[in-house]
């Protein structure tokens, strides 16, 4: 049967090991589970926690999935259509209404 063609491949900017390292490594398990079962196969379709940025933001990413315990992580995220992939670009922790993203609060 083959692969799913509608299947996407998932990258991450090498910049994310840095991000990883300010979150507690229990979560590290939930954060990637959740970016594949959100992002593989319809990265482009919008829920109540994955949405369109209005403008590009944080490493020109498009898209932000918020998950977790009261929506705390956020990752960012880039779709190529054609090549099929997914290209996650940041990953960060909310607290009200800052974003963490490695060591840096980020304005969105």
């Amino acid at each position: 049967m083959g692969d799913n063609p509608r299947r996407f491949t998932i990258l991450y900017a090498p910049i994310t090991k840095e991000h990883l390292r300010v979150i507690e490594a229990k979560y590290y398990s939930l954060i990637r589970n959740t970016i594949h079962e959100q992002v593989t196969y319809e990265p482009l379709h919008e829920t109540r926690n994955r949405k369109p940025l209005k403008r590009p933001v944080v490493f020109m990413a498009t898209w932000e999935l918020r998950f977790g315990p009261q929506n705390r992580f956020q990752v960012y995220y880039d779709v190529a259509r054609d090549e099929r992939t997914v290209s996650i670009l940041a990953i960060g922790c909310k607290y009200g209404t800052r974003v963490i993203i490695g060591r840096e609060e980020i304005d969105l």
